[in-house]
């Protein structure tokens, strides 16, 4: 079984009500506090209060931060992302997340998507809200999400361009985008204004798929939006055990793969967070030549069988594909766990590789030699030199717990971010 997300989009969504849901349902506060430390932004706050709308209980949350603040860009917050030192997945479905909402600002806008310009505390509030979501969704330990359609509201909003018609327009270019079902609100209730946000689109857009499977329940969580409606402003979450079970005979994995020759090489990128950010656990590129002498890219993604759908439709989506292919696979992994070392600099991850109960290898995690180059001005391959040397003792041990080479063995000890 598999640890599910469903939202439950009633009232519509927004980056502060995912993330108070997600906090509502036991998400520790500081857990999201320490990766928006990681990410160097100063001076930015973060509060949750439990309240309550009418007869439902939930978690409203409120993010400060000073008024002045750099000027961000698409270019600018993608490396603000990439260099951070966030989980690897995290931080992969944190840019996914991210390109989808500035993809979709560039439509709106029709300018370059790396030109889109996030206004200076929007900014913030939108890079809270995806990396707070994002880190949420891993720290409890949910392996797919799912969501309900989503009430969009009616009428109009302003923005900083005048009345806009709602879903606002980089919000209608992200429901195309993701066939994203839509929902009236409650009957009687007339032009409530925008209930969803072009941030609550793009997360919801990027890592939900639209069915919802039959689940067990374990929690059901409130997050508020900040108006008053009506009826109750919140978002629902229910966190549970997916009952949907594999069939028979299916293997576990799939080799995805399908070949591209009419794309912009530049959206490969793009592609691979998002396949990432669906369940691949690996994806690589293979430039190859196809009939008549042209040039092209196979896209390849080794993905669990549970997460099919969600990668092709990232490649249906995203790519100008007409056809997957899926293979069923087998894999015989090497063990693997983390041990941290201390250097004249600060603590380093070790990625420790094992094979018929020894350990074969050492590795420094790159972004914890990076971060610490970065904040103590010393060159990285000094650190990683000396990272490598203190894991050096590791080679040739047992490994811990006795483990074998079989796929059965695989540890992971790293802690959740």
């Amino acid at each position: 079984m598999a640890r599910i997300a469903v939202f439950d989009p009633f009232s519509g969504a927004s980056g502060d009500m995912i993330l108070g849901s997600l906090l509502d349902a036991g998400l520790d506060l500081g857990v999201i506090e320490n990766a928006i430390a990681r990410l160097g932004l100063e001076g930015v706050t973060l509060s949750a209060e439990s309240d309550r709308r009418g007869a439902i209980p939930g978690t409203t949350v409120r993010i400060r931060a000073p008024a002045e603040q750099p000027s961000r860009d698409w270019r600018s917050i993608r490396a603000l992302l990439a260099n951070c030192s966030l989980d690897e997945s995290v931080r992969e479905a944190a840019l996914a997340v991210f390109s989808t909402l500035a993809q979709s600002e560039a439509q709106a806008h029709g300018e370059p998507v790396d030109r889109v310009h996030f206004h200076e505390v929007g900014a913030v509030d939108a890079i809270v809200d995806i990396v707070g979501a994002c880190v949420g969704l891993h720290q409890l330990g949910v392996d797919r999400v799912v969501s309900h359609p989503v009430a969009v509201g009616s009428g109009w909003a302003r923005s900083s361009h005048g009345l806009l018609p709602v879903p606002a327009p980089a919000t209608a270019n992200i429901l195309t985008r993701y066939a994203i079902p839509t929902r009236p609100a409650p009957a009687g209730h007339a032009g409530p204004g925008e209930l969803l946000t072009p941030t609550g689109a793009a997360i919801l857009g990027t890592l939900a798929t639209w069915t919802v499977p039959s689940f067990t329940p374990q929690v059901v969580a409130y997050g508020f939006g900040s108006r008053e409606l009506p009826w109750p402003n919140a978002l629902r979450l229910w966190i549970g055990e997916s009952l949907d079970q594999p069939e028979a005979g299916a293997e576990d994995e799939l080799l995805l793969e399908t070949n591209i020759d009419d794309m912009n090489p530049q959206f490969f990128e793009p592609l691979s967070e998002r396949l990432f950010a669906a369940g691949a656990l690996d994806v690589w590129l293979t430039p190859v030549t196809m009939k008549k002498g042209r040039p092209a890219t196979v896209v390849s993604a080794i993905v669990p069988a549970e997460r099919r759908e969600e990668v092709e439709h990232v490649l249906f989506v995203e790519s100008t594909t007409l056809g997957v292919r899926a293979t069923a696979i087998s894999r015989t992994r090497a063990a693997r766990r983390f041990e941290v070392v201390a250097t004249r600099w600060g603590d380093v991850r070790l990625k420790l590789r094992g094979w018929n109960g020894r350990v074969l290898a050492a590795m420094p995690e790159y972004e914890d030699c990076l971060l610490l180059s970065r904040e103590r001005g010393v060159p990285i391959a000094e650190i990683w030199d000396e990272a490598k040397r203190l894991g050096d003792v590791f080679v040739g041990r047992r490994w811990p717990g006795g483990a074998t080479s079989s796929a059965s063995a695989v540890t992971e000890t790293e802690p959740r971010q």
